[in-house]
């Protein structure tokens, strides 16, 4: 028996080196061993049962604690690791009770005292249950009230503190959330998912790099759960930091293969990486493990629609919209995908408007009373866009700024997304204020401009990319109006205007809108010319190797009748090829799938050029060797139509039934290109085939077209800004005089 004993305390020693040097598992072992040999050996069973208790195990550590005890009851350590076992298992009632006893015995010290404090700060098991219920039901106004409770009457315990903010935050009350989580954090910093849910909430505040350092530190702490790490890999998304948010989504999915939101977060970081293919297959593969995942529905969606599969981006947002009927993004990018359709109609699309309209006034509650003086000397006039960088919006607002009278308009900028380039630098000395709004949410951000005194408000998006449309519901400001980033209804009754002109806004075509027209005088673009842009080339058809019609536009708008119509020009015009330049080219699947569909018309692969991105630069460059450009429907270029008069091409375009398919019609009355807009489909090709076969004609329009676009409406940015300025004044007159 000597021997065993001898044997019990050499394995108990060697369990104990490991333990103190943190191999757990060997140290498990060993304490297993020793109570193999003497199942009663006291700091045996204590050892083990505060491994199990260090481990999150404390109910399977109670028995060795007690079997301790019996062994040897005079240990404090073992009473105070018993009490704490109990407090962790939530027998809160008796870890209390039973240090209230051996406190009147004689157990004393600074370790009583601390474990006292704790458990008087304990937190009762049935209350903690009913936050986490209230906060997994989704019930989160509920979850603020008993938490509240806690944190009164237990505020040392960060529990309360924690489960508080995380509420708040659900609420969209970011902004009192933070205190309450870093207060959670000052009980108790190695949190993780106070960490966790500090991220959420400066991330919904805007503040992205203190939401990153949180979320990165939830990763350190706990790097086997999942949530963190897929925010942070968001919220490098938000950013437009691709390449890291791919890296964080991949690294997340090595150790959870199955998780479907990342798989569907990654299908959008590489979207936007232009790797359509793949993003494809991340989010088909999101879909495989959540069927019934709106969100995944809507990205497939988004990707589809941007490489011209209408039909199935459509079929993606209407699935998304059965499963979850008050998705406003899928309302939105359904409405967007529906205008790149021939078949639609204005009065079908403004009902599909509406819908989305009444969705986001239902969550709204319109400001009715504004701090704006009614008699200004200047206005000031909030600008909504997600796009003030090297953008269609940027590039026709960046000379008309330069031209705004700063003491008739003093101007706002509200950018919807995070991230500058170098025209947003060029631009922001424009601006009176630059007031970031994306990590707010629309009540927070319609307060916000609310309290910035604007008393006219403009969306730069409709229902395009970081459109921020839900807030114009709150009329944050006494006028609010549309302009430049959309071409229809929005279908929200809070914005009073959308601003046209008389060629995109006849007077027969207003009730496609639920928005009153106001028409500038002649256009209502104004493209600032591009620094980038080299000297007009000659008449690449003078070299004697046929014309080259080109369309520099989105793959998007190339829908099956613009591929039968050029294609006919084609066949048409001997000897002529089609040069088509855009983003999706960059992909082979794209490519080869648009080589075959113009095959189908008999054109064969020889008469066709595809290229992929390019600088923008490069971009313009490349129409040096195009002879006319071709303009799609029912949804034409804007900028690539100036673009291309710019660079001495003009356009063929037809004219069209609505804002929208106007666009084409605009751009070339206001370049001076009036003849060239095609009255129907016969026309177009009549008129391609004509001016292909006059090729002095052609070379004298292009020599000379750049000289004279400087006198145009389309390009005098001075004339442009006195006539915004007067149509923005002219809104506030009619406010101020109906009172």
């Amino acid at each position: 028996m000597a021997g065993r004993g001898l044997r019990s305390e050499h394995v108990l020693a060697e369990a104990v080196n490991h333990h103190r040097a943190g191999r757990v598992d060997e140290a498990r072992r060993l304490y297993a061993a020793v109570l193999k040999l003497a199942p009663k050996h006291p700091d045996a069973n204590h050892n083990l049962g505060a491994l199990l208790l260090q481990g999150g195990s404390p109910q399977a550590a109670l028995p060795h604690f007690r079997a301790a005890l019996k062994a040897n009851p005079a240990i404090p350590q073992f009473w105070l690791s018993y009490i704490q076992a109990l407090s962790d298992a939530g027998q809160i009632d008796e870890a209390r009770e039973t240090l209230a006893k051996r406190r009147t015995l004689g157990l004393r010290g600074p370790a009583v005292e601390a474990l006292e404090a704790r458990l008087a700060q304990a937190l009762p098991p049935a209350e903690v249950e009913a936050v986490i219920a209230a906060l997994r039901e989704s019930r989160p106004g509920e979850a603020v009230a008993l938490a509240q409770d806690l944190t009164y009457r237990f505020p040392q315990n960060s529990f309360g503190w924690k489960a508080y903010g995380a509420a708040l935050t659900t609420l969209g009350r970011a902004a009192e959330a933070v205190p309450a989580l870093e207060k959670a954090l000052t009980l108790a910093p190695a949190e993780s998912d106070a960490h966790h849910n500090l991220g959420l909430a400066m991330s919904a505040l805007g503040r992205l790099v203190d939401g990153e350092a949180s979320f990165r530190q939830a990763v350190a702490l706990n790097p086997q759960w999942a949530d963190p790490q897929l925010e942070l890999g968001v919220l490098l998304f938000r950013q437009d930091r691709l390449p890291e948010a791919e890296a964080t989504f991949r690294e997340l999915l090595q150790t959870h293969p199955d998780h479907a939101r990342a798989h569907g977060n990654l299908g959008a970081a590489l979207k936007g990486l232009g790797r359509a293919a793949e993003a494809e297959a991340s989010i088909r593969r999101a879909l495989e493990l959540q069927p019934e995942s709106a969100d995944a529905l809507c990205n497939l969606g988004v990707l589809l629609k941007d490489v011209g599969r209408l039909a199935e981006a459509e079929a993606c947002y209407r699935h998304a919209l059965e499963i979850d009927p008050q998705l406003i993004e899928a309302r939105s990018n359904l409405l967007l995908v529906r205008n790149y359709m021939p078949r639609e109609t204005p009065q079908a699309l403004r009902e599909e408007a509406e819908r989305f309209g009444r969705i986001v006034a239902g969550r709204a509650t319109p400001f009715s009373t504004w701090t704006v003086d009614p008699n200004p000397q200047r206005l000031r006039v909030g600008l909504v866009s997600g796009d003030l960088r090297d953008h269609a919006v940027g590039f026709f607002l960046e000379s008309v700024l330069h031209h705004i009278d700063p003491a008739r308009v003093e101007l706002v900028a509200y950018p919807t997304r995070p991230g500058k380039t170098d025209l947003t630098h060029r631009i922001r000395p424009r601006f009176a204020a630059w007031t970031p709004i994306h990590g707010l949410d629309d009540a927070a951000a319609a307060s916000r401009i609310r309290d910035d005194g604007v008393h006219l408000l403009i969306d730069l998006a409709g229902h395009t990319g970081h459109n921020r449309l839900p807030l114009f519901a709150w009329k944050a400001a006494p006028v609010q109006a549309t302009w430049l980033g959309y071409f229809a209804t929005t279908g929200i009754k809070e914005i009073d205007y959308v601003i046209g002109d008389p060629w995109v806004l006849p007077v027969g075509e207003a009730d496609h809108f639920v928005e009153r027209p106001w028409r500038l005088p002649d256009s209502y673009l104004c493209l600032t010319p591009p620094v980038a842009a080299p000297d007009v080339a000659p008449l690449p058809a003078l070299k004697g190797e046929g014309v080259t019609f080109g369309s520099f536009n989105n793959l998007t708008k190339l829908n099956d009748p613009v591929v039968a119509l050029w294609a006919s020009i084609l066949k048409a015009v001997d000897g002529s090829r089609l040069f088509l330049k855009t983003v999706q080219f960059g992909s082979r699947k794209t490519t080869d799938e648009t080589l075959d569909r113009f095959a189908v018309h008999g054109v064969p692969a020889d008469r066709l050029i595809l290229e992929g991105p390019s600088s923008r630069a490069d971009l313009l460059a490349a129409y040096g060797r195009v002879d006319i450009a071709l303009d799609p429907f029912p949804y034409p270029g804007g900028t690539t139509s100036a673009e291309a008069a710019w660079m001495g091409v003009p356009v063929i375009t037809l004219r069209g039934d609505r804002f929208l398919s106007h666009v084409g019609e605009s751009v070339a009355r206001n370049a001076g290109l009036a003849d060239w807009i095609a009255q129907d489909q016969a026309e177009y090709v009549a008129m391609a085939f004509r001016r292909a076969a006059d090729l002095p004609a052609l070379a004298t329009v292009r020599a000379g077209l750049r000289e004279r676009l400087g006198d145009q409406p389309l390009f005098d940015a001075a004339r442009f800004a006195g006539d915004l300025q007067d149509a923005l004044w002219g809104m506030w007159d009619v406010r101020r005089q109906a009172g």
